[in-house]
């Protein structure tokens, strides 16, 4: 359960900002989509080398 603390004079939209950080970063959200539907494992692991080589391949293009 994720819970974030207003403080005293904290605007609440200042604290909503911080409330959907934290939620970003647990990943819950495209855990809830990825369930959405079945995937193979062999169309994981390939979707995932795909991701992987284009993540390589836009880092190799910015180093030069």
């Amino acid at each position: 359960m994720i819970v974030v603390n207003v403080k005293e004079n904290e605007s609440i939209e200042k604290a909503l900002k911080r409330f959907k950080k934290k939620f970003e970063r647990t990943g819950t959200l495209r855990e809830v989509r990825s369930r959405n539907y079945f995937e193979k494992p062999s169309v994981r692991r390939r979707t995932e080398r795909l991701k992987a080589a284009y993540r390589q391949k836009m880092a190799s293009q910015e180093n030069n």
